[in-house]
């Protein structure tokens, strides 16, 4: 049985699709950059700004390598956490199906 496309449905396809008309009207923005405001910054945020603007590589490394260590710290922290409230959530004890 074919289906029917509802108002709704093709309203819906509409709205989805008209910023893609919209944009399709103007120029294309190739001399676009785009930079962090170092301005009023200092230390560490300072540091971390101006590597986003003068080296991405290096700030996509810093990215990756600060992320892993947070997520390890918080993993930590929490299995900390739940072996002092008297959850363990380690692989000892559980068997396996």
């Amino acid at each position: 049985m074919r289906k029917v496309p509802t108002a709704g449905g093709i309203f819906g396809a509409l709205m989805t699709l008209w910023p893609r008309l919209a944009l399709a009207g103007g120029e294309k923005a190739t001399d676009l950059v785009v930079v962090a405001d170092t301005r009023g910054l200092s230390g560490f945020n300072w540091y971390v700004a101006g590597l986003y603007n003068e080296n991405p590589w290096l700030f996509a490394v810093w990215a990756v390598v600060l992320t892993t260590l947070l997520g390890v710290a918080l993993g930590l922290l929490m299995d900390v956490i739940m072996s002092r409230i008297g959850l363990n959530l380690g692989k000892a004890g559980h068997a396996e199906h």
